[in-house]
């Protein structure tokens, strides 16, 4: 038996793993497809980050990159010292968490009440018809909600009919009203589309588990708690990392185009700001700095968040 077991041993060898160079000529044909979207993505994505210097100049047209003046942090002091900029951080991260929030909690509401839907009809009427705004422009989603919300609106004449305002109220006017109009218009708008991935994380859910459940006496409720929501939970986690790390991106057509001079301390973001003094201020390395400002801190969200997610044991992005 010794001798039986000394052979065995002897011809076991351990596996090899394949080396990189290996493994890359063994799937060529894949990593010659790939490199067209990696020639697009360096051209488009890292190339213009060449253009950061600026952000530590003070930037002439006439003179380009290489004459202009560098004045190290400068820039950076002098937007941290403009109150209309500290207001635009406050502003964009007050309506990316209102965004975050009432579009994750809409569209899993959504997703679920459609995965409980037995009439395949109305499911599909109700998914078009949910879809439908994702299309539409901005300029037509924003005049929309103009019309709606004026002072002689849909709004508020059914606010004064039913008795809970006795003149109309001015949404389009009022600062304290901005950031939750965004947030109303951005989930009408997204929530329908925003249902795709939830849905189709549910169907992958297998069949069983609702019958087990039901076999147990789990009602409908119970089943959507302890089966359908615990099924979606890793493509929740995965979104949730992916939002927070545009926490910095709260949109910039329905807060330019929504927006007016009366509310401009409510709707002015990091973007408008770049848009102002970039192009019609021309001051070229302020808006710089702000823009990489905005990128930086998009960039530690998203590796915090995927840290403290992969700290609590869930699904991770990187």
């Amino acid at each position: 038996m010794s001798s039986i077991a000394k052979g065995t041993q002897q011809n076991i060898r351990p596996v090899r793993k394949k080396g990189f160079w290996r493994t890359l000529g063994g799937q060529w044909q894949l990593m010659l497809m790939s490199v067209p979207m990696l020639l697009y993505v360096l051209l488009f994505n890292y190339g213009p980050m060449w253009g950061w210097i600026t952000a530590f100049q003070d930037y002439k047209p006439k003179t380009g990159l290489l004459g202009s003046k560098f004045v190290g942090l400068q820039n950076f002091q002098w937007l941290f010292g403009r109150e209309d900029f500290i207001n635009s951080i406050r502003n964009t991260l007050a309506m990316s968490v209102i965004n975050l929030v009432f579009g994750t909690v809409s569209s899993i509401l959504l997703a679920v009440l459609l995965n409980e839907v037995r009439n395949r009809g109305f499911k599909r009427t109700v998914q078009t018809v949910t879809y439908l705004p994702h299309f539409l422009s901005m300029v037509i989603v924003v005049g929309m909600a103009q019309n709606i919300f004026a002072s002689n609106g849909a709004i508020n004449n059914l606010l004064m009919s039913v008795g809970l305002v006795k003149s109309p109220v001015f949404f389009l006017g009022e600062g304290k009203y901005f950031w939750w109009l965004v947030g109303v218009i951005n989930v009408w708008k997204e929530v329908g589309w925003n249902t795709i991935i939830y849905i189709s994380a549910m169907t992958a859910i297998d069949p069983c588990l609702y019958e087990a459940a039901s076999i147990d006496g789990a009602g409908r409720f119970n089943r959507i708690l302890h089966v359908t929501l615990p099924g979606i939970k890793s493509t929740f986690v995965i979104l949730l990392i992916m939002n927070i790390g545009h926490l910095m991106e709260a949109g910039f057509e329905i807060q330019y185009l929504l927006g007016s001079s009366v509310v401009m301390d409510w709707s002015q973001t990091i973007d408008i700001f770049v848009l102002k003094y970039g192009i019609s201020k021309q001051q070229y390395g302020v808006a710089t700095a702000a823009g990489m400002f905005k990128s930086v801190v998009a960039i530690v969200l998203l590796i915090g968040a995927n840290y403290v997610s992969k700290r609590l044991g869930e699904d991770t992005l990187i």
